[in-house]
């Protein structure tokens, strides 16, 4: 693996476990196995560090959903793949982490919710419309509206004490969230085809 790549890898492992307010550029050199010296070629400071590797990041989930969605059967199978994807992701990651992205490193966090406007937005929308044209979503459904909801709405499970507290973790409120959105997309149809497919990626997440 090149040096940029080890650099940005081990930053998000760090960033994502552990927040972005305490994490130094000796734990970022360390987790990347490189001197000090070699990590202050590559970045000036840790806002750079920061702002590349949730920019590398975003593009890796991004370019991961959108393979996991072309490979899929229909839209509905599109959207429990995408639960899964998040169900593993929000299991690592630490809740803190997006609000001190966005209290700390407000560049980071604009660039970050920007990418979201433009590709998350896209992507589900996209998925939205294949679901209307397969019959398994409502064909009076508003795909640009329903995309833009549901990426605002899982913004909103990272303010502080809103949603995320004692009885309720993140993975969770993140797949209660999404049912409760594609309840309100599907067809009856396309509702059989979520419970076959909620059974065969969802309880398997759960297990591992």
């Amino acid at each position: 693996m090149e040096i940029l790549s080890k650099i940005l890898s081990a930053s998000v492992e760090l960033f994502t476990q552990y927040g972005f307010k305490t994490i130094t550029m000796d734990d970022i050199a360390r987790r990347a196995g490189i001197s000090k010296k070699t990590l202050y070629q590559h970045f000036a400071n840790k806002q750079e560090v920061v702002s590349e590797s949730v920019t590398w990041y975003k593009n890796h989930m991004c370019e991961k959903a959108i393979a996991s969605a072309e490979q899929s059967e229909n839209a509905v199978e599109a959207m429990v793949r995408l639960m899964e994807m998040m169900d593993q992701t929000y299991r690592r990651i630490n809740p803190l982490a997006m609000l001190e992205l966005q209290r700390f490193f407000s560049e980071a966090y604009f660039l970050f919710r920007e990418k979201l406007v433009v590709q998350d937005v896209e992507m589900m929308r996209d998925n939205i419309l294949r679901g209307i044209k397969e019959e398994l979503f409502r064909e009076d459904v508003n795909a640009d509206l329903m995309a833009r909801f549901h990426i605002e709405t899982a913004l909103m499970m990272f303010q502080s004490n809103l949603l995320i507290n004692d009885r309720y973790d993140l993975h969770f409120v993140s797949q209660e969230i999404m049912e409760h959105f594609l309840y309100g997309l599907m067809t009856p149809k396309g509702e059989k085809l979520y419970h076959k497919y909620k059974n065969q990626y969802l309880k398997k997440a759960v297990n591992i």
